[in-house]
């Protein structure tokens, strides 16, 4: 138990996260702390950006985040049975340093494809 009473920035932490709430569920629970700070400061209460993002976090409180979306379709199981490997391959290396392991990609070059038409090369002159 603690014997000796709360601090000042405990007490201060207190009343900042009912205005931080209060500003969190007023603009539909997505303000992340760029947009809760500006908030804040728009009605009043400004303070430290990074006591924001502390407080923020104490109340477990997370912007929306919008943007690419990933959807596996492939649910991983570890207990089910991998396929057989009939290429019998073998990954272990007889000492440090001797395994190798390449991918071969071929990739073809085409050359020459821009034509530049009423180009002559023109010698420079140079004073020495």
């Amino acid at each position: 138990m603690k014997s000796r009473p709360p601090s000042a920035r405990s007490l201060l932490g207190d009343k900042l996260k009912v205005k931080i709430t209060e500003v969190y569920k007023g603009n539909f629970s997505v303000y992340g702390l760029r947009k809760l700070w500006a908030g804040l400061k728009r009605e009043g209460t400004d303070f430290a950006r990074c006591t924001t993002s502390r407080l923020m976090a104490d109340l477990g409180i997370r912007g929306v985040r919008r943007g690419k979306t990933y959807v596996t379709t492939i649910i991983s199981d570890e207990l089910q049975e991998r396929p057989k490997d009939f290429v019998k391959r073998v990954f272990a290396a007889p000492s440090p340093n001797r395994l190798w392991v390449a991918d071969f990609e071929r990739r073809e070059a085409i050359s020459n494809l821009a034509v530049m038409k009423g180009h002559r090369p023109r010698s420079v002159a140079a004073d020495c």
